[in-house]
Formats: structure tokens, sequence, C-alpha cells
């Protein structure tokens, strides 16, 4: 037995159609909320600058990868998530987002 094709009928939904349909949508968020789910957690720092930098401009991690001339974007997650990343790679990732790397003397703690 061969199972027949559904054809799809694609028509505009009539306003009462569109409230009912609000209507299920909102009992069924409150029967079965979505779940909360927390944010991973980024490193603070370089990391978290990378990051705030590219989400304000926009860009997804394969839009920087790609505008900063890097093939790879897992290169953008690593710097992003405080991995191991070549000095040359967050070099063209921070001047594609117009930020620049620069060395400071360290503050010693007690």
């Amino acid at each position: 037995m061969t199972a027949k094709k559904l054809n799809h009928v694609e028509r505009r939904l009539t306003d009462d159609e569109r409230a009912r349909h609000s209507e299920i949508r909102a009992a069924a968020i409150n029967d079965f909320p979505p779940k909360q789910v927390a944010r991973a957690h980024f490193p603070p720092g370089i990391p978290t600058t990378v990051r705030a930098a590219r989400e304000a401009q926009g860009l997804t991690w394969h839009a920087l990868a790609k505008l900063a001339g890097i093939d790879d974007q897992s290169t953008i997650r690593d710097i992003e998530q405080g991995k191991d990343a070549r000095l040359s790679d967050l070099q063209r990732v921070a001047g594609a987002l117009g930020l620049q790397l620069e060395l400071v003397e360290q503050v010693a703690t007690a």
C-alpha cells in the first residue's frame, strides 16, 4: 500500500480563524509554558567584548568569520567561549569589528 501525497493548499485566514488560532496558541502556551533556557556562560574580557560587538553589529558567527577573512566560523565561537585561539585570528576578528587589541600593565591584587 502506497501513501497518498497530500497537496498543500495555501489561502489567507479569515479574521475569525486568525483570532481562534491566537486563542489556541495562548491556551497552549499557558498549559505548556516554554522552558526557560539559561544562556551559555561567556567568560569576561575579550570573549564578552567580541560577542557584544558582534551582536551590536547584527553579525552571525559566519558573517563575522567571512568579514574577518577566516575560513571557519567555529573560530569565532571559540573566541567568544574563551577557548584557545591564534593571535592572528583574534587580531583579524578585532579589526573586522572595529576593535583594537592592546597590552596593558597588569594590576597586582593583594
